[in-house]
C-alpha cells in the first residue's frame, strides 16, 4: 500500500512541475508575441525606412508575396532592421539573425523547413562565437590547446543539440513565391523564406548546454574550469 502511495505522489509531483515548466514557457512566449505585437502595430503607423521599402521593391519583382494577415514586405523588412540595431548594455547585438529558405507543394511543411534551416543557420552562429572565444581563452592561456581542442570538438558535434535547445525563435520575415508556374500544374510549389530573431542571453545558455552535453564523457575538473573561465 506504501509502495502504491508513494508512485501516485511521485507520479503527482511529476504532474506539477511539467505543468509549471510548460506555463513559465508560455508565460515567456506570450510575452515576447506580445512585444512583437506591439511594435507591429508601431509599424503599421509608420512610414518604412528608404532601405526597407528599396529591398521590398526588389523582392516584389522577383515574386515575393505575404500571406494574410502578416505585415507588408516593407514593414517586414524594417522590424528586421530595427532589431539588428538593438544591442544590450555591454554594446552586442541583442539578437542573432537566422535566414532559411524552402521549397515544396505544401506550404506549411516548406515553412516549417525554412524555419528548420534558420534555426541551423543560428546555431551556427553560436558555434562560431564560442569557438573564438575558446581561441582567445588558450591565447590568454586560461586554456591549453589540447582542453580547447576537447571543447571545441564538442561544440562541432552540438550543433544539432544547440539547435534543438533554441527556446524562444521569433519570426520577423516570412514571405513566400510560387516557383512552378506551369498552368496544367495542379500543385504549385511553393518557396518559402524566414528570418528568426534569438536573444543572445538565450544563445549563451543554449551553447552552455550543448558544451557540457559534449563533456559529460570528460573530467569534471575540465567543466569546472570551462564554467569559471567562461562566466558560466
Amino acid at each position: 500500500m506504501k509502495i502504491k502511495i508513494t508512485k501516485l505522489f511521485i507520479a503527482v509531483l511529476l504532474m506539477s512541475i511539467t505543468v509549471n515548466v510548460s506555463a513559465q514557457v508560455s508565460k515567456e512566449q506570450l510575452k515576447a508575441r506580445k512585444e512583437l505585437k506591439k511594435q507591429d502595430k508601431k509599424l503599421l503607423h509608420e512610414k518604412a525606412s528608404k532601405e526597407a521599402r528599396k529591398e521590398a521593391k526588389r523582392m516584389k519583382k522577383e515574386g515575393w508575396q505575404i500571406t494574410p494577415g502578416t505585415l507588408p514586405i516593407d514593414k517586414q523588412l524594417d522590424r528586421s532592421l530595427l532589431m539588428q540595431m538593438e544591442f544590450d548594455e555591454d554594446l552586442f547585438p541583442k539578437y542573432l539573425m537566422g535566414e532559411g529558405m524552402s521549397i515544396g507543394e505544401n506550404y506549411d511543411g516548406a515553412k516549417m523547413q525554412a524555419i528548420e534551416l534558420a534555426k541551423q543557420s543560428i546555431a551556427g552562429q553560436i558555434q562560431t562565437e564560442m569557438t573564438t572565444l575558446i581561441e582567445n581563452n588558450v591565447a590568454n592561456s586560461q586554456l591549453t590547446a589540447e582542453e580547447a581542442a576537447t571543447v571545441t570538438k564538442s561544440l562541432m558535434a552540438g550543433k544539432s543539440l544547440i539547435s534543438q535547445s533554441l527556446g524562444r525563435v521569433l519570426p520577423v520575415v516570412e514571405v513566400y513565391r510560387v516557383v512552378d508556374k506551369r498552368k496544367k500544374s495542379k500543385n504549385k510549389n511553393k518557396e518559402v523564406l524566414v528570418r528568426l530573431a534569438y536573444n543572445s542571453e538565450k544563445a549563451k545558455e543554449a551553447a552552455k548546454k550543448a558544451t557540457r552535453a559534449g563533456l559529460e564523457a570528460d573530467t569534471e575538473e575540465l567543466q569546472d574550469k570551462l564554467d569559471k573561465v567562461l562566466g558560466w
